[in-house]
């Protein structure tokens, strides 16, 4: 099972700066807010303690991580979507069974990361796969964006830990595919996370910035 960790968010700039115990309430507090600043925490304790403190001994900056990319600037207007944020899509031509998989920085639109073609997958494989690997990436750089996904079926694989997928159970994928999977599982199992998954809303906001535009 995921290991998708109980969270508290402390708002140091917002409409109602604080101490939450949910993403609903820190989003509440946040949205359209200019210069929003906020970060997860793994307790109250810690939340309240850093909401005490100065937001720069909690917020990594380009100074103070040489992993991250220069390129990401701080906290920002926050909207809908978020836009300090990291979406995710894959494509898959039904065809050939080949897939690929990319993730892209919604605030600037550049690729954080691309995988594949790699044969024998399907398209939700190829969502599970990418928001798995947003969320290794980002706990790697010291991130807790959200992910955006446009696939519900691969963020409930994702929230559930396992990739529930017909293409494995049937034998219709390859071991290269399957490596790929039990990796991000394992990941899953073995990892707290603390970054929002959420769905890319469509039909309000037009194609994913993922999206690889073959539809």
């Amino acid at each position: 099972m995921a290991r998708k960790a109980k969270r508290f968010y402390t708002v140091w700039k917002g409409w109602t700066p604080g101490v939450f115990d949910s993403w609903t309430a820190c989003e509440a507090s946040i949205h359209g807010y200019p210069g929003a600043i906020y970060k997860a925490f793994p307790s109250r304790a810690a939340a309240e303690a850093a909401y005490q403190a100065d937001p720069g001994d909690y917020i990594r900056t380009s100074e103070t991580s040489s992993r991250r990319p220069a390129s990401l600037p701080p906290p920002q207007e926050t909207s809908r979507p978020i836009v300090n944020s990291l979406c995710v899509d894959a494509a898959c031509d039904m065809t050939a069974r080949i897939m690929e998989y990319r993730g892209v920085w919604h605030h600037s639109g550049e690729t954080a990361f691309a995988k594949g073609p790699f044969p024998g997958a399907t398209n939700n494989l190829g969502e599970f796969l990418a928001i798995v690997h947003g969320l290794a990436m980002l706990a790697d750089l010291g991130l807790d964006w959200p992910i955006y996904s446009d696939s519900t079926t691969a963020i409930g694989w994702v929230e559930g830990g396992k990739a529930n997928s017909a293409a494995i159970k049937n034998g219709q994928t390859n071991e290269r595919i399957k490596n790929l999977v039990a990796r991000a599982e394992k990941w899953l199992a073995t990892h707290e996370y603390f970054n929002p998954i959420l769905k890319w809303e469509t039909k309000l906001w037009g194609e994913n910035p993922a999206d690889f535009g073959r539809k």
